[in-house]
């Protein structure tokens, strides 16, 4: 079993920065590939940032440019670095790990959740 613990969210101005990070905790060695999700009052929760096995992002056009992925494998750790934050980018934002290296080198294939931090950005 994997725990995801995500912290960083908070209250901004247009035009500021966040970094959001998300760390694993439990049976795992390390993280292989990790999204980060958010959630808007009455929208449906969208992908902003991906982080594939080989180490390829992916970023929607809405945040292409201005949000960056990133993952420290000495700390499964993940992190989303968020600048120039605009009013629309105000939502809950959760991390998504869907695959690991267990602690003896198996691959588990499975979605795990953080709890969700919330980012708001207005003035």
């Amino acid at each position: 079993q994997v725990q995801l613990m995500e912290s960083g969210g908070g209250w901004v101005q247009p035009g500021g920065s966040l970094r959001l990070s998300c760390v694993a905790s439990g049976n795992l060695l390390s993280i292989n590939s990790a999204n980060w999700y958010r959630q808007a009052p009455g929208k449906q929760r969208e992908l902003v940032a991906g982080l594939a096995k080989g180490g390829r992002t992916n970023y929607p056009n809405s945040v292409k440019g201005r949000f960056t992925i990133s993952r420290d494998n000495v700390k499964n750790t993940v992190y989303l670095q968020m600048n120039s934050l605009k009013p629309e980018d105000t939502a809950t934002y959760y991390c998504n790990v869907d695959s690991i290296t267990g602690p003896t080198g198996w691959i588990q294939d499975y979605d795990y959740w953080g709890q969700g931090t919330q980012v708001t950005v207005s003035s």
